[in-house]
């Protein structure tokens, strides 16, 4: 599932205005961490290019997860203060845009409406997130069908409103595009 079209679907023209005035288009090279297990995180990441992979210690550093265009990253320490559970690394060169957390936190208390439709989809991903893991457990298969999540976030957002989360996300992604030098 593509996070960011859960966030997306509820912020409305005036908050991604916001993300992309305070946010700032980082290129990642291959090969370069951009998360590092344990240790604590200064952003909250909206991958718009490229491809990361997610390991973790206790696991042997085994790659989790593959991380690509439409994923939000450090939303956990963000909401909860602790530092990430896993390492992200580039596998290909990318571009995140970095929204400093402290700048969010100050966007979130001063304005009401914007932190009440932050969280809701914050709350709505997770929700998403701890369902879809519950029946995967309940599959009882060792991989699942990858249909880039686009079908579940349908059936959770509807059509028109995920519609409407890719247009704002097209909208995203061209305005960190015209002021980056990501080729």
């Amino acid at each position: 599932m593509k996070k960011v079209l859960f966030i997306l679907s509820e912020l409305c023209t005036r908050d991604i205005d916001w993300l992309l005035a305070h946010g700032e288009p980082q290129e990642i090279t291959q090969g370069t961490v951009l998360i590092h297990e344990g240790q604590p995180l200064n952003a909250l990441y909206i991958v718009l290019d490229g491809i990361l992979t997610v390991s973790v210690a206790g696991l042997g550093n085994r790659e989790v997860a593959k991380i690509g265009c439409g994923e939000v990253l450090g939303e956990m320490s963000f909401v909860d203060g602790s530092p990430p559970s896993a390492t992200v690394k580039a596998i290909e060169d990318s571009l995140v845009l970095a929204i400093n957390q402290k700048k969010l936190s100050q966007k979130l208390e001063e304005d009401v409406l914007f932190a009440l439709r932050f969280y809701q989809a914050i709350t709505k991903f997770l929700s998403y997130r701890l369902r879809d893991t519950f029946q995967s457990f309940s599959m009882k298969e060792s991989s699942k069908d990858q249909n880039n999540g686009l079908d579940d976030a349908e059936n959770v957002m509807g059509g028109a409103n995920l519609e409407m989360a890719k247009a704002k996300f097209e909208r995203l992604i061209q305005g960190v595009k015209q002021g980056s030098t990501f080729a």
